[in-house]
């Protein structure tokens, strides 16, 4: 009978322990040094972010876009797909702070792709490569784009045809369709050799390396406030000599107001995007070679372009 009285007061003590063992526990976790990082979900325009930090007592969210939240795990819809640059500011109760930066790609269409989406302010910039992946190709302007030759040398236009400037001009796509593109220091466009002798006589001529395949480098000066226009998914209908007219169904198109074109200056400036990554791009342009056929579409450059900003 005696023994029981020490059996209560186990019965107390030993909750009490645990109780303090958690209370220290706690204390422990409220002394870890205060720290923050980031995590999230992508669905669509919608992020779920989720704050992971210690010892913070408030937290401010730079979304990228202009808004600000100051939930600790907020979700935020974005009314445009881009990139965009996120900040968690997480403060402790001393008023320190910790921040955390990542980088997102919310939505990414193969228009945000081209012009880096509406935060890249100084837009995306690309450049045809001499590094040609098997796929490009000279072809015939027909429905199947008959190769002529594949793969392509790499650096082609430059080592077989003593054309540099072809793989020196660049094209900057803005977000709002405005477009410049940028023959650098040379002022020279990579362009069709008929072309040039119908629309200027020769005259702009600078490089007839390529002439017998229907290319050339002749001087151009771009106009002012050129625009491009994208349409995700159409059917063309390109001028050519196999039949009068090809079409092409259900592709992506770039087109250009003006003087404007990208890759290889023409009587057809509309071209087809075959695809695009975020740092590789492949276009078909068309070539008419042929006088006695203008002005039909004799040949397609296939040809891939990087992007450099």
């Amino acid at each position: 009978m005696k023994k029981k009285p020490i059996l209560i007061v186990l019965i107390f003590i030993i909750p009490a322990l645990a109780f303090l063992s958690s209370c220290d526990k706690e204390e422990t976790r409220q002394t870890l040094p205060l720290s923050a990082l980031i995590h999230n979900s992508i669905d669509g325009n919608q992020v779920a972010f989720h704050a992971l930090t210690h010892s913070a007592v408030s937290w401010h969210w730079d979304f990228g876009d202009g808004q600000e939240s100051t939930e600790k795990n907020p979700v935020h819809v974005y009314e445009s797909g881009g990139y965009y640059d996120i900040v968690l500011t997480a403060t402790c109760s001393d008023g320190k702070t910790a921040v955390s930066e990542i980088s997102i790609a919310v939505a990414v269409t193969p228009y945000v792709l081209l012009t880096g989406g509406p935060t890249a302010t100084e837009g995306k910039t690309w450049k045809l490569t001499a590094d040609h992946p098997s796929s490009d190709k000279l072809a015939h302007a027909n429905a199947t784009l008959t190769a002529i030759e594949q793969p392509l040398p790499q650096g082609v236009f430059n080592l077989a045809l003593g054309m540099p400037e072809p793989y020196e001009t660049t094209y900057t796509f803005f977000f709002d369709e405005s477009y410049i593109p940028d023959s650098q220091d040379h002022g020279y466009a990579f362009s069709g050799y008929v072309y040039q002798m119908v629309t200027t006589g020769g005259a702009n001529i600078i490089n007839a390396g390529g002439a017998s395949y229907g290319l050339c480098v002749a001087s151009y000066t771009a106009e002012d406030n050129l625009k491009f226009t994208y349409v995700e998914k159409e059917n063309i209908a390109v001028p050519s000599v196999h039949g009068g007219e090809v079409t092409f169904s259900g592709v992506s198109t770039l087109d250009f107001s003006g003087n404007g074109f990208v890759g290889f200056n023409d009587f057809q400036s509309k071209v087809i995007l075959n695809s695009i990554s975020d740092n590789r791009m492949q276009l078909t342009m068309f070539m008419a070679a042929s006088p006695a056929h203008l002005p039909l579409n004799t040949h397609a450059l296939v040809l891939t372009f990087e992007s450099v900003r």
